[in-house]
């Protein structure tokens, strides 16, 4: 997409982005509803409205930059609020709440696959290139929200799902850190090893999505 200036990829991308961040956020307070816990969608976060899951910097700010730069498209939204004790197993469901917003990143991932699919087979249509563009954006931006959230830091959804799994002498040290997960994050964003670390995970995201082309 190189060929694009800022406002065309700002184009490219808004569509994708908000759906990526609403769905991933809205998966989280339907699987804590489904395990007991109603405290998002009492909140209102039990919804498929991006207004209700953005952070104004966090989703449109830095992304923004990060375009405009041309790095490493990093950002977030609104965590959706979960009281683990109102889960009916606690441990255990907070591997399911915490799963459920990577895999709906993973299946809109592949759902933007098959729409690049589509425009690959009717190349003559006149949306074929926005929509090409716009599904690269998509499985870009799904892929890398899921393998971002699936490192085992508190509080990325990876950590949470470690925390879930681990026996306990190894899930409380971890669980100890999540207060200063987001210092880790931004630290290892800034020393460059966070996109060491994620760049051979998307390739490998990516190389398993192409089967569905």
């Amino acid at each position: 997409m190189d060929e694009l200036n800022l406002i065309q990829k700002i184009c490219v991308y808004a569509i994708p982005v908000l759906f990526a961040i609403t769905m991933h956020e809205a998966a989280h307070a339907y699987a804590a509803m489904r395990f007991g816990d109603r405290t998002a969608a009492e909140l209102g976060r039990l919804s498929l409205n991006p207004i209700r899951h953005i952070d104004w910097v966090g989703t449109i700010l830095l992304p923004m930059v990060c375009l405009a730069l041309g790095g490493f498209l990093f950002g977030w939204a609104k965590p959706v609020p979960v009281d683990f004790r109102r889960l009916r197993h606690p441990l255990r469901d907070m591997v399911w709440v915490a799963g459920a917003g990577p895999a709906s990143n993973l299946a809109m991932a592949i759902g933007w696959v098959l729409m690049l699919k589509l425009a690959m087979a009717n190349p003559d249509s006149y949306f074929s290139l926005p929509l090409a563009y716009m599904a690269q954006a998509g499985v870009g931006i799904n892929v890398s929200l899921m393998v971002l959230n699936l490192l085992p830091i508190p509080p990325l959804d990876g950590g949470r799902i470690a925390v879930g799994l681990l026996p306990r002498s190894l899930a409380q040290p971890l669980a100890g850190i999540e207060p200063y997960g987001m210092f880790i994050l931004i630290g290892l964003m800034a020393t460059g090893l966070l996109t060491a670390l994620m760049q051979p995970l998307i390739a490998i995201t990516f190389k398993l999505l192409m089967l569905f082309l």
